[in-house]
C-alpha cells in the first residue's frame, strides 16, 4: 500500500499537478490516520477522482473502467466473500476460464491480488476504476446477492425431503470445473450455516480427516454426522471461513481466532469461529450465539419458583458478588448474560472483562482480554474499577489476584457477577479458600451461589407417557404417590427422531446467611455448607431440582442422572 500511495505522489510531482512538500506532507497524514491517499487527495481538492484514475490509468499502463457503463456478472462477484472486497475495495466483473477480470482502486496491492489467487485458484486480470463506483457496485452486488442466496438456501433446505440435499449440488458445482460460475464456495458455506440455524445447533465442526472433510453439527449437547465433504473442497471451504472471519488465510500452522454475522428471517447470529492445526489441515469449530438468548430473562432460564425469588431479591442488591459455578458448556453465560440484561438501565454504568466477549450487547462496556499484551482479567478489572461501575461481570474467577480483587470490589460498592469451574455450588467457597482468599473477605462479600448444568428438554409433540418400576423410582428416592405424569422421548419430524427439543438448566440455589458465613471463616468443608443450605433453608440439590423437572414432564429421570452422577 505504502508503495501505491509513492506513486500516486510522485506522478502528482513530475505532473506539476502538486509541489513535493505538499505530497510529503499527505503521505505522513495518511499513515498516521490510516486514510487511503487517494481519497484524501479528492478531499483536499488537488485533483479529481476522474483525472486521478486517468492518470493512473496511462501511468501504469492498466486499462480504465466505469462501472456505470459496464455490466458486472453477478456471479463472478460472489466469487470474492463481501468482507474481502470491502476490505480491498474490488469487485469482480467477469470469469473467463482460469481469469478472474477485478476491478481495483488500488491495482498494485500485492497482498489482494494473493488473496483473490487464494479464493479464486486462477489468474487476476487488474483493471482500474474509482473507489467511489466499486462501493456503489459493493451495495449493490452484495445485497442483492445476499437476498438471493438465503433465499435459495432456505427453499433447498425445507424441501420435500426435508434433508441436506443442496448441499450436495454445490459440492457438484465446486468439483466441477464448469460450475465456478454459481459461486460453489459462498453456497456450501451459506446452506452448512443455515442448516446449522435451522437444527438449532450450538455448534459446526469441520474435521480434515486422510479422505474427506467431517462435518459435525453440536446439538443440544450431543454431536451428531452432518455431512462427509470431499477432500477436495476442504482448501477452498476452510479458505473462505477463513476470510469471513477475518483471520490470516496465509497461517496455518498457528491456531487464530475470529468471528462473523449472519443474518436470516429478521434474527442476527454471531459465529465465533476457532481454527486449530491438525494432521491433516486445520480443524475449524464454530459455535453459534444466538442474540435472541441474551433477552430471555431470569424467568424463562429453569429456576423453579423458590429458586427464582431467592436470585431476584440478591440481585437488586447495589453490592455483593453472585457467582454461577458449572462445567464448560452449562450455560453459565446465558445465566449471566440474562442477568445483565434484567440491570440494563440507562442509569447503571456496566462494564464486563471477559475471554471472550461472546455476546456484544447494546449499553453495557465490554473488555476482551489480552494476555499477550499484559491485559489480563486481574489487571483489566484493576483498570475498570477505576471507570466508576455499578455493575462488574468478570467472565471467570481463574486465580488469587483476580479474585482478590473482586471481593474488595463487591465490598465497596460494586455488584459483581462471575463464574468458577466447580461440581456444585458449595465447592465455590473451598475452591476461594484454596486460590488464598481470606475465609472472612469471602463470607463478606458473597451474596449467593448458583450451579447449573444443562439437560435435554423432551419434544412436546412426541413425549410418551409412562409409569417407571418402582424399583426404578426408589432407585432416586421417589415413589409413585409423589405425583406428577412421567414421560419418555418418542421422535418426530420436530425433533429429528431423537425425542428431545432444547435443553434447560438445572439449578442449585445457595443464598449465603449468618450460619453459613460462621461455617466459612471457620475453615467449614463444602458438604457442611450444602447440608446446613438443604436442611434449614430449603435449597434443593442439582438432583433434586432435576427430578422436580421430571416429574413435571420436562426431562427425563435419565437425563437428570446422567449430569448428576457426582450426587
Amino acid at each position: 500500500m505504502a508503495s501505491f500511495r509513492q506513486r500516486i505522489a510522485s506522478l502528482l510531482v513530475e505532473q506539476g499537478i502538486a509541489p513535493k512538500e505538499q505530497m510529503d506532507k499527505l503521505l505522513a497524514e495518511s499513515s498516521k490516520n490510516g486514510q487511503g491517499f487517494g481519497q484524501l487527495l479528492i478531499e483536499r481538492s488537488i485533483i479529481s477522482e476522474t483525472k486521478l484514475t486517468e492518470l493512473l490509468s496511462k501511468e501504469l499502463g492498466l486499462p480504465l473502467i466505469s462501472l456505470v457503463k459496464y455490466r458486472i456478472d453477478s456471479n463472478s462477484a460472489q466469487l470474492i466473500p463481501e468482507r474481502m472486497a470491502r476490505q480491498y475495495q474490488l469487485i469482480a466483473l467477469h470469469k473467463r476460464g482460469d481469469q478472474l477480470l477485478v476491478a481495483m482502486a488500488d491495482p498494485l496491492n500485492i497482498f489482494a491480488i494473493d488473496d483473490l489467487k487464494a479464493i479464486t485458484q486462477g489468474t487476476v486480470a487488474p483493471v482500474i476504476c474509482s473507489e467511489t463506483e466499486i462501493r456503489r457496485a459493493i451495495e449493490q452486488i452484495y445485497a442483492s446477492q445476499a437476498q438471493a442466496v438465503a433465499a435459495r438456501a432456505a427453499e433447498g433446505i425445507e424441501g420435500p425431503d426435508g434433508d441436506i440435499g443442496t448441499l450436495d449440488t454445490a459440492i457438484a458445482l465446486l468439483l466441477n470445473e464448469g460450475g465456478e460460475e454459481e459461486g460453489p464456495v459462498v453456497r456450501v458455506i451459506n446452506l452448512m450455516v443455515i442448516e446449522a440455524i435451522r437444527r438449532h445447533a450450538s455448534d459446526i465442526h469441520l474435521e480434515p480427516m486422510a479422505t474427506c472433510l467431517k462435518v459435525r453439527l453440536r446439538i443440544d449437547g450431543h454431536l451428531v454426522d452432518s455431512h462427509k465433504l470431499p477432500k477436495a473442497v476442504q482448501n477452498p471451504v476452510l479458505t473462505r471461513l477463513k476470510i469471513m472471519s477475518g483471520m490470516d488465510i496465509t497461517e496455518w500452522r498457528q491456531p487464530q481466532d475470529g468471528r462473523f454475522k449472519v443474518r436470516l428471517d429478521e434474527k442476527e447470529i454471531d459465529f465465533r469461529v476457532s481454527v486449530l492445526p491438525i494432521t491433516h489441515g486445520g480443524k475449524v469449530v464454530m459455535r453459534l450465539l444466538d442474540q435472541a438468548n441474551l433477552s430471555v430473562g431470569l424467568d424463562h432460564l429453569g429456576f423453579l419458583p423458590q429458586s427464582i425469588e431467592r436470585f431476584k431479591e440478591v440481585v437488586k442488591r447495589p453490592y455483593g458478588m453472585i457467582l454461577v459455578t458449572g462445567p464448560t458448556g452449562s450455560g453459565k453465560s446465558t445465566t449471566l448474560y440474562s442477568i445483565l440484561n434484567e440491570l440494563n438501565k440507562p442509569t447503571r454504568n456496566i462494564i464486563t472483562v471477559e475471554d471472550p466477549v461472546e455476546y456484544q450487547v447494546e449499553g453495557i462496556i465490554q473488555m476482551q482480554v489480552n494476555p499477550d499484551i499484559g491485559l489480563t482479567f486481574a489487571s483489566g478489572l484493576r483498570s475498570l474499577l477505576r471507570q466508576s461501575p455499578d455493575v462488574v461481570m468478570i467472565g471467570e474467577i481463574r486465580d488469587f489476584e483476580t479474585a482478590d480483587i473482586a471481593m474488595k470490589a463487591s465490598l465497596t460498592g460494586q455488584l459483581v457477577l462471575s463464574t468458577l469451574h466447580t461440581n456444585d455450588a458449595a465447592s465455590a467457597v473451598t475452591r476461594l479458600v484454596d486460590m488464598g482468599v481470606e475465609p472472612f473477605l469471602v463470607a463478606s462479600s458473597v451474596c449467593l451461589i448458583e450451579a447449573q448444568r444443562l439437560v435435554r428438554k423432551l419434544c412436546s409433540k412426541c413425549r410418551q407417557p409412562y409409569q417407571p418400576e418402582p424399583e426404578v423410582l426408589e432407585r432416586i428416592g421417589l415413589t409413585a404417590a409423589d405425583g406428577g405424569t412421567f414421560y419418555r422421548p418418542g421422535g418426530c419430524r420436530m425433533c429429528n427422531q431423537t425425542g428431545f427439543r432444547g435443553r434447560m438448566g438445572i439449578i442449585e440455589v445457595i443464598p449465603i446467611d449468618e450460619k453459613i458465613r460462621e461455617l466459612i471463616v471457620s475453615r467449614a468443608q463444602s458438604w457442611e455448607i450444602k447440608t446446613h443450605a438443604v436442611t434449614n433453608l430449603g435449597a434443593l440439590t442439582m438432583r433434586q431440582d432435576g427430578l422436580k423437572k421430571a416429574q413435571l414432564g420436562v426431562t427425563t429421570f435419565e437425563e437428570v442422572i446422567a449430569v448428576t452422577t457426582e450426587e
